[in-house]
């Protein structure tokens, strides 16, 4: 038995849990103060016309989109933009989940396109949330360990 075995080391359970929480109270709290922008061609819109405003990307997919050629083109193009404007990334699983959480903010009865989403700060008015700060450590963290895209699979409720 080792020191590992008796104290256990692997946060990676509670570090995974922590920042799907912190993801789902990102995207809420940006969709309630207007700072997300969801849909892939609305996303490539916004980061055409004021990149310096977005500080974070979300691609979703899960299993069955990844046969979608065209979208995998998209995500490629989109994941280029942002690495070259120091813009984080964060590809998640679980895009039922993702509408759930979206459609609890949103009184629209068209579905919406969850595959890319922005957080954006506006130039004038920042808005602080301790999620974004969360889930910005941990593309840093990420990074450092020569992941340049971390992947999160979001928990069905």
């Amino acid at each position: 038995m080792t020191l590992e075995d008796t104290i256990g080391t692997d946060n990676t359970g509670k570090k995974m849990q922590t920042i799907d929480q912190a993801l789902e109270e990102l995207l809420v709290a940006a969709q309630r103060q207007g700072c997300l922008t969801v849909g892939v061609y609305e996303s490539a819109k916004l980061m055409n016309v004021d990149p310096d405003s977005v500080v974070m990307c979300l691609l979703a997919a899960d299993d069955e989109d990844e046969g979608d050629i065209a979208l995998q083109i998209h995500f490629t193009l989109i994941q280029a933009f942002c690495c070259e404007n120091d813009i984080n990334i964060v590809r998640l699983r679980g895009v039922k989940r993702l509408e759930e959480i979206l459609e609890a903010g949103e009184e629209s009865a068209e579905p919406l396109d969850v595959h890319c989403m922005l957080v954006t700060n506006s130039h004038t008015d920042v808005w602080k949330c301790e999620a974004l700060e969360e889930v910005g450590s941990y593309c840093q963290e990420s990074r450092n360990k020569n992941q340049w895209v971390p992947i999160v699979s979001l928990q069905e409720r």
